[in-house]
């Protein structure tokens, strides 16, 4: 597998279609700062998957935002595809889906970065944004989970949870592991938040 095919998965969509390399692509949103305008929410910065660039969550301001812890070998992993298309179907509409992997649950996400994009991509055909490794759970979990948990009240009981954030920055819901993408509610509130 190539570097460009690799960064795909971490990269998202865009970065088939992009006219000049990808590294010379700067993030929509300097790394140090954010709009006047950008949800507290996004205010945050993460490292992508495959090379650690820096990424703020404020390039996604005034889009619909599908936050997801996801792990590679865990009995929901095949939700990867159902995932993608929803990325797929509705990214045009302005949705996004963020993908966090990480090992907190039952250690289903051992690899490093390199082998969590090469196999999300090679596997799933994955193209939303994926972010390096993380805890999603406790007091190590990262900035925007443990926002998320404060804000819900709802913790990730395990991989493949879901929080919809609406344009505004605002989350609008916790869906759990067991909530798959083609769940008729969750796709109702994703259109329902997308104006659809």
């Amino acid at each position: 597998m190539t570097n460009v095919t690799a960064l795909v998965c971490a990269l998202g969509v865009s970065a088939m279609f992009a006219t000049v390399p990808a590294r010379a692509q700067a993030p929509a949103v300097p790394t140090g700062a954010a709009p006047a305008t950008c949800p507290a929410l996004l205010n945050q910065t993460f490292k992508r998957l495959q090379d650690d660039a820096p990424q703020n969550l404020c390039q996604y301001q005034g889009k619909v935002v599908l936050v997801v812890n996801t792990a590679s070998y865990c009995g929901f992993t095949s939700q990867y595809e159902g995932l993608e298309k929803l990325y797929a179907k509705y990214g045009g509409k302005g949705l996004v889906v963020l993908g966090f992997p990480s090992n907190d649950f039952g250690k289903q996400e051992p690899g490093n970065a390199k082998e969590i994009a090469d196999f999300c991509y090679n596997t799933y055909g994955v193209k939303f944004p994926m972010f390096a490794k993380s805890a999603v759970t406790g007091s190590s979990a990262n900035p925007l989970h443990s926002q998320l948990t404060r804000i819900t009240g709802k913790e990730p009981k395990w991989n493949f949870t879901k929080y919809l954030i609406g344009r505004n920055g605002k989350v609008i819901e916790h869906f759990p592991s067991k909530v798959t993408p083609e769940d008729k509610q969750l796709v109702a509130r994703i259109e329902q938040a997308l104006g659809s």
